[in-house]
C-alpha cells in the first residue's frame, strides 16, 4: 500500500463528529492534541480513536506505568521494541519512552510498521495490525490472521470495540474510513474512464466527457466513481456524480480536514466537476482525467478547489 506521511491537519474541535473523526474514547485534556495528531497523521489504518483505545487499553494513559513482564510507559513498549522503534518525536535529542511526547508517535508509528509488516496476511488489517502489536508479525504471519492465544484475541476485540463505540453526529467509524481509504488505495493505477465504476469496482464507462473522451472502451473509474466503490466497500452508500456527493456530505472548512473527508472542485454546488478522497498531508487519492489513472495527488493540484466536505448519514445541502 502507498502511504502519505505529512502533517496531516489537526482538528480545531473536540466535538465528535463520527467515530473517526472526532475521539469518541476519553483522552485527557493534555494527551488529546498528541493523540489526534498521532492518530490522523501516520497510515491509514491507524485512526485517533483506534491509537486512543490502544493507548486506554494499554496503560489508562498513565505515563509512567510498568507492566508485571517489563513493558514502559504509556505505550507500553517492551525495552528492546522501543531501543529500535521509538522516536525523538519532540525533537528534544533523546528518544524517551517515559515521554508521551515520544511515546504516543511512536506507538502510531509502530502500529503502521507492524501493518506494513501484516499487509499480505488474510484478514481484516486493523486486526491484524493489532494482532501484531500484542503478539508480534511472525505469529500473525505464522497463523494467517489474529493468533489463537486468549490475549491477544481479547486485546484486538476490546480495542476494536473501544474504538468503534457510538458517538455523536451519526458519522462513519473509524473502521469504515480506513476501509474506503484502503479499497480506494487497491485501485492505484487502474485507468481513468469517463462514467467509469460503480459500488462493485471499475466498469466500462460512456460517452462523453466535455472535451469528447469515450469510457465506453475503457475498463475504471472516473472521479466520482472511484468514490462511490471506496465508501460501498465501507458499507457507505454515495451518490454517483460529484455534485450530488457534495449534496450529501457535512461540510468542513479546509483547515479541519481529516483522513476520509472528500474535497470537491468545481466554482458552484451545481458546477463541481472533480472529487477526491482526501487522505491527510495535503494530498488526496483520486482518478484525475481522461489519460490518467488512480493515484495520489496534492489538492492543491487542481486550481479550483471549492469546498470538502464529511459523509454523514442521512444529511443533504440544497445545490
Amino acid at each position: 500500500m502507498a502511504v502519505i506521511v505529512g502533517a496531516y491537519v489537526q482538528a480545531a474541535s473536540d466535538t465528535p463528529v463520527g467515530k473517526a473523526l472526532g475521539l469518541v474514547v476519553s483522552v485527557p485534556d493534555k494527551y488529546r492534541t498528541l493523540v489526534m495528531d498521532a492518530g490522523s497523521g501516520t497510515c491509514p489504518e491507524v485512526t485517533p480513536n483506534l491509537l486512543a483505545a490502544l493507548l486506554q487499553t494499554e496503560s489508562e494513559f498513565i505515563p509512567n506505568r510498568t507492566s508485571p513482564a517489563g513493558a514502559q510507559g504509556i505505550a507500553q513498549f517492551m525495552p528492546s521494541t522501543w531501543e529500535s522503534s521509538g522516536i525523538d518525536a519532540n525533537h528534544d535529542g533523546r528518544r524517551d519512552v517515559w515521554d508521551p511526547e515520544d511515546a504516543i508517535p511512536s506507538a502510531a508509528k509502530y502500529l503502521c510498521d507492524m501493518a506494513k509488516e501484516v499487509k499480505d496476511v488474510p484478514g481484516d488489517r486493523q486486526s491484524n495490525m493489532l494482532a501484531a502489536y500484542n503478539a508480534g508479525s511472525g505469529a500473525v504471519v505464522q497463523y494467517g490472521g489474529v493468533p489463537p492465544f486468549k490475549e491477544t484475541q481479547g486485546y484486538v476485540q476490546a480495542i476494536t470495540a473501544l474504538a468503534n463505540q457510538p458517538g455523536a453526529g451519526g458519522g462513519l467509524t473509524a473502521q469504515q474510513v480506513a476501509v474506503a481509504i484502503n479499497a480506494a488505495d487497491d485501485q492505484l493505477g487502474m485507468p481513468y474512464s469517463w462514467g467509469g465504476g460503480d459500488a462493485t469496482g471499475p466498469t466500462t464507462g460512456s460517452c462523453c466527457s466535455p472535451n469528447g473522451s469515450s469510457g465506453e472502451s475503457i475498463v475504471g473509474f472516473d472521479c466520482s466513481g472511484l468514490v462511490v466503490y471506496a465508501y460501498a466497500k465501507a458499507g457507505i452508500s454515495l451518490p454517483r456524480t460529484a455534485a450530488q456527493q457534495y449534496a450529501a456530505t457535512e461540510p468542513v472548512k479546509r483547515e479541519e480536514m481529516r483522513p476520509g473527508d472528500l474535497v470537491f472542485f468545481g466554482s458552484t454546488p451545481e458546477g463541481i466537476h472533480h472529487v477526491g478522497i482526501y487522505v491527510g498531508g495535503g494530498h488526496m487519492i483520486e482518478a484525475p482525467r481522461p489519460g490518467t489513472s488512480v493515484r495520489y495527488s496534492p489538492i492543491d493540484s487542481m486550481p479550483d478547489l471549492y469546498a470538502a466536505g464529511r459523509p454523514i448519514s442521512h444529511h443533504k445541502k440544497e445545490i
